[in-house]
């Protein structure tokens, strides 16, 4: 094939390409983490009987309802069959791959740069996309399904919801989509990335577990069956995997792919060696759990913010989590401090929040993998976090200095006794004003 002999320009651009099409999903992600949350409103007709006041523009199960309900009815999909590609479907598409960069390339000198990045959006069979969306619709209310700590997956689900709103920004309509530099097209040779639709992290958790593997393997033999992933043996392919156990069973055959992350657990608990890296892969945020707090409530709880440092979740972790226990220990019974044990249920996000609300603030150490959705409670809650997570990656780093917003103390430091208190307490207010106010500016910057 020419790819062979003459490296296409998409090859030779991937980086530029990634580049890009990092910084247009920082945006996309970033509004996520201030208009994904929560918040009470109006029920919609379709979902009063079973979901509280929630705006479909804002909340995750308002908008699936909206998007299941008027969407999907319209939306095409490709049928069950399976066909492996022979070498001349490869050779065909790699022949009119060339041509069209070759087009290109004779039409602007400064192509890519010049061009906003080209996703083509494959057309799955229903049962790996719409068929698992109304299999959450359908099973959301049913809160005794929780995972092996108490938590309920449900929620887990929406924590790693970025497939859900990445998906339906992709196929709506040009005057609907918020990541306006990223064009869907319709023909595969005029794109530089394949967009994989594949809800992983809901089929893990709402499949049994035979069930699921039998669903991760079929959807893997459809998409390396396709011409394009021949091609390039998946290195222009995104995988939506932000859950850390998601398409486990089958991820070595899919490593060359693009993964969306939502960390990279360089510990090797939950990603084998050469699975992930910072050149092929981006890593995306949690979708917040509670609501935002918004302009006017950071102004009125600015006097009511009486607590020092908060935390509310699992104590117990594994890997690096571990650093919890050590910290409950240290700081369980000091002044104007809060330490609860809790989990991720509706009482639980109640507590959460108003905690969030009331302190300075929120304590955000490592979990099982080195990220945690509450790093994002945090800041949309106006509580500054302060970071224990010696392995940290977080997303959009090469964009965002987080350090405005956020404190970050090492493991080492923050479990010496005392340290961290009069390290927080030592913080002047103007400090921590100009922190709250570089939070308002990236929100009013994302809108």
């Amino acid at each position: 094939m020419r790819t062979k002999t003459m490296p296409s320009s998409s090859t030779r651009s991937k980086s530029q390409i990634l580049l890009l099409l990092f910084s247009a999903l920082s945006l996309l992600a970033l509004s996520f983490i201030f208009f994904s949350s929560s918040s009470p409103s109006e029920p919609t007709a379709a979902y009063t009987h079973t979901h509280p006041r929630i705006p479909p523009e804002t909340s995750f199960v308002a908008s699936l309802e909206n998007f299941l309900a008027h969407k999907a009815p319209n939306y095409r999909t490709s049928d069950d069959t399976v066909r492996s590609a022979l070498q001349d479907d490869v050779t065909s598409f790699d022949d009119r791959k060339f041509a069209k960069e070759m087009e290109w390339v004779h039409r602007d000198p400064y192509y890519p740069l010049n061009f906003p990045i080209r996703v083509y959006v494959y057309e799955m069979p229903k049962k790996f996309t719409f068929d698992l969306l109304w299999l959450f619709r359908n099973t959301y209310r049913e809160t005794s399904n929780l995972t092996s700590n108490g938590s309920p997956v449900h929620r887990l689900i929406e924590q790693h919801s970025i497939d859900y709103w990445l998906w339906a920004d992709l196929i709506a309509p040009e005057s609907e989509r918020l990541l306006k530099n990223v064009v869907r097209v319709d023909r595969q040779e005029e794109a530089d990335l394949f967009y994989v639709p594949f809800f992983t992290t809901i089929s893990f958790f709402l499949l049994e577990k035979q069930q699921c593997k039998a669903l991760y393997r079929e959807a893997l033999k459809w998409v390396t069956d396709q011409p394009a992933w021949k091609r390039s043996e998946g290195r222009d392919h995104i995988f939506p995997i932000h859950h850390p156990w998601s398409f486990k069973s089958v991820r070595r055959y899919v490593k060359n792919a693009i993964w969306l992350l939502p960390d990279m657990d360089s510990t090797g608990n939950w990603y084998k060696p050469g699975q992930v890296s910072l050149e092929k892969d981006l890593i995306l945020p949690y979708v917040s759990n509670v609501d935002l707090c918004d302009a006017k409530c950071a102004s009125e709880s600015e006097s009511k913010r009486t607590t020092l440092l908060f935390f509310r979740g699992r104590l117990k972790r594994n890997a690096g989590g571990k650093i919890r226990s050590k910290l409950a220990t240290e700081l369980t019974g000091a002044k104007d401090v809060v330490i609860e044990e809790g989990t991720a249920g509706e009482q639980g996000k109640a507590a959460a929040q108003k905690g969030m609300r009331t302190s300075i603030f929120c304590l955000s150490p490592a979990g099982d993998t080195p990220s945690s959705a509450r790093l994002f409670d945090a800041i949309v809650s106006g509580c500054i976090p302060v970071i224990i997570s010696d392995e940290l990656e977080l997303p959009f780093e090469g964009i965002l200095d987080y350090r405005k917003i956020a404190i970050f103390v090492s493991s080492t430091d923050a479990v010496q006794p005392g340290w961290l208190l009069t390290y927080l307490k030592g913080i002047s207010s103007t400090q921590i004003r100009e922190m709250r106010r570089n939070k308002n500016s990236l929100r009013e910057f994302i809108t």
